[in-house]
């Protein structure tokens, strides 16, 4: 997912120190990837902005947020994901081990709606809520606004209770 919005084409606050460059020379802004897992009964959410979308990066993830959700106190059995070439390769299956994998149907996100919902709620609450000068302001932003989202904010599918609240040995480590 791409996240960064700019101003017209030239936006002269924008951080352009990143090194990245476009095949025309141009800095590259606002490039980064989420990788998202989503606890479906709590809607709890362990989530990171990582540079790309490769096999490894999401193994590595995977092996992050196994942990993550342990910590919490969840066993997990099941992951579903959409069908990026990342999730695909051997090196993503291996990382799961004895998990079950599943795959979204092509062309049919509503197969994976918890996250899709999660997304748009980041993307109205936290990439453009505001204008950020840089990428490294709204990534710096991100693990505060995650706090936020898993121990704060009400959820309209649980009563208006937070994630936290359906889960009562939540560790509060993040990221």
């Amino acid at each position: 997912r791409m996240l960064g919005r700019t101003q017209g084409n030239h936006n002269s606050q924008a951080d352009k120190s990143s090194g990245r460059r476009s095949t025309w020379g141009d800095p590259l802004r606002g490039h980064h990837f989420l990788h998202t897992a989503l606890d479906a009964h709590s809607r709890l959410v362990y989530s990171e902005i990582l540079a790309d979308e490769r096999k490894q990066t999401a193994a590595d993830f995977w092996e992050r947020a196994n942990a993550w959700f342990l910590e919490c106190g969840f066993t997990v059995r099941n992951v579903l994901t959409d069908n990026g070439s990342c999730y695909r390769s051997h090196v993503f299956r291996d990382a799961l081990g004895e998990v079950k994998h599943r795959r979204t149907r092509p062309y049919r996100p509503q197969t994976n709606g918890k996250v899709e919902r999660f997304h748009r709620t980041l993307a109205d609450e936290w990439a453009y809520a505001r204008l950020y000068t840089s990428d490294a302001e709204r990534c710096a932003e991100y693990s505060s606004w995650l706090h936020h989202y898993n121990h704060h904010r009400g959820h309209t599918s649980l009563k208006g209770r937070s994630p936290a609240d359906r889960v009562p040995n939540l560790s509060g480590q993040y990221s």
